[in-house]
């Protein structure tokens, strides 16, 4: 199959691969950002924000909205974003800058979609931080009670915010520490539900988690990936960092389909056992898991009192700090790449001239993390609602991000690689279109309403002549 001609295109589109290769100045930019990251960096910041132990925390919901087929819809969700892996590969490839999928659909299709679909995915990003915050606060105060969850919150987001300000390596290498432990405490989880469920505790081995023909069908599964998804939201946001990464633009994609896969098989490996090891599934898929304590009580099944607490510890710690260190950093980037386009006020474009780091976005996301958070923690909705409104805003977004790969691969440039450049985006496409379909009906409203608001704000925009200043090589 031919690669893709390498001539420039249109004034927004087209790029060489030298182009790629240099970075932001071949569009017109300055590197402002410290270019410090090597894949390895790239790779743990995926998999942290990723989490490891990412099922923890949703586990009791997968489980209910799949009829205890728990493992499939993290199988299915993994096949779905490996396709948007793909897409994210060749689009980064292509446009080496931060900003994810607004960079990659502006670019890729036209300067209007590139709003949209960073409009959509700050529904992800601006929204998942407080989240993270909120599960880690309930796992901390099913712990400790006397400390009320808002208090958590508050604490989380302090500590998160003077880490990011401190600069990106900094956060590689805490990244790296906290990655350590979760996987020690997956471990310890693995091993000791193995032999319980060896020695007769639990259900004992079954496939019910991955197929139960009694309750099995399409619209079951693929409601439940619509909530399963959020463990795997994080790869993508690697890409926000392209512009402090060190190695070649094709580290990036690698990275993301790396994390993905080892992500991908430990959410199924441990959502297969803890689903063996739950006391009671059909009170669970009766009346859910308000107080988000499911994997934690199946823990407290294979081990004991000091299993459930280890898993609940490491879940708030995971979530309230590793996983939503990196999301900060990931939003402040999103919203540092749409100011420095005049799509967002200019002041959040600003770097810090030491730290290299963009701290007003920094400091904007830690704002709007904590109130959030502290709000979301009245509601007794607070985890569900959240949790739903972030994937659909990233899953929103993806689609975008599929079709900008068919517009400017082979639409712009020619491409005749038609597996990587239109089966592959075709086929994430309609996936990921069939989950959202299938999403809870409070997410596609709420979603909606947000999708309207960003098309009022794209019209006032366009009347007022705040077109993003995407610049190219041909503009040089």
């Amino acid at each position: 199959m031919s690669e893709p001609r390498t001539t420039p295109g249109p004034a927004l589109g087209g790029v060489t691969p030298a182009a790629s290769e240099r970075g932001v100045e071949a569009f017109g930019y300055e590197q402002e950002l410290k270019r410090s990251l090597s894949f390895s960096d790239l790779l743990v910041y995926g998999l942290v924000f990723m989490v490891p132990i990412a099922p923890f925390g949703i586990f009791g919901g997968v489980f209910q909205a799949s009829g205890g087929m728990v493992a499939l819809a993290y199988v299915v969700g993994g096949l779905a974003m490996a396709f948007t892996a793909a897409s994210y590969s060749q689009m980064s490839r292509a446009f080496p800058m931060a900003g994810s999928v607004y960079t990659y659909a502006g670019r890729g299709i036209a300067r209007p979609v590139g709003f949209i679909a960073g409009w959509m995915v700050l529904l992800d990003y601006l929204l998942i931080p407080g989240l993270l915050y909120l599960i880690s606060g309930f796992a901390m105060n099913s712990i400790v009670p006397a400390v009320p969850v808002w208090v958590w919150v508050v604490a989380f987001v302090l500590l998160n915010t003077v880490v990011n300000y401190f600069g990106i390596e900094f956060t590689a290498r805490v990244n790296k520490v906290v990655l350590v432990a979760e996987l020690v405490v997956l471990a310890i989880f693995l091993v000791v539900g193995v032999i319980a469920l060896a020695g007769g505790e639990g259900r004992g081995w079954d496939l019910s988690p991955v197929y139960d023909a009694d309750t099995f069908s399409l619209e079951l599964v693929f409601g439940a990936v619509s909530i399963a998804v959020l463990s795997f939201l994080g790869f993508d946001a690697i890409s926000t960092l392209a512009e402090e990464n060190r190695d070649s633009a094709r580290s990036l994609g690698k990275a993301m389909i790396g994390a993905l896969v080892l992500a991908g098989t430990l959410f199924v490996v441990q959502t297969w056992v803890a689903a063996l090891l739950v006391p009671d599934p059909d009170t669970l898929i009766a009346e859910g898991d308000a107080a988000g304590t499911a994997f934690y009580d199946a823990a407290g099944v294979a081990g004991g009192e000091w299993l459930a607490t280890l898993t609940a510890v490491a879940t708030a710690i995971a979530w309230g700090f590793a996983n939503s260190l990196v999301a900060q950093a990931a939003t402040s980037r999103l919203l540092f790449a749409m100011a420095r386009d005049r799509q967002l006020p200019g002041f959040l474009a600003t770097v810090h001239p030491v730290r290299r780091v963009p701290v007003n976005a920094t400091f904007l996301v830690a704002a709007i993390s904590l109130a959030l958070g502290i709000y979301m923690s009245t509601r007794d909705d607070g985890i569900t609602l959240l949790s739903t409104l972030v994937n659909f805003g990233a899953l929103s977004a993806f689609l975008l991000l599929h079709v900008s790969v068919v517009v400017h691969y082979v639409g712009r440039l020619g491409s005749r690689n038609w597996w990587l450049h239109l089966v592959v985006p075709v086929v994430g496409f309609a996936i990921l279109a069939y989950v959202v379909y299938n999403a809870q009906v409070a997410a596609q409203e709420l979603g909606f309403v947000w999708f309207a608001i960003g098309i009022a704000l794209l019209v006032f925009l366009l009347a007022t002549g705040r077109t993003p200043e995407l610049k190219t090589e041909e503009n040089l």
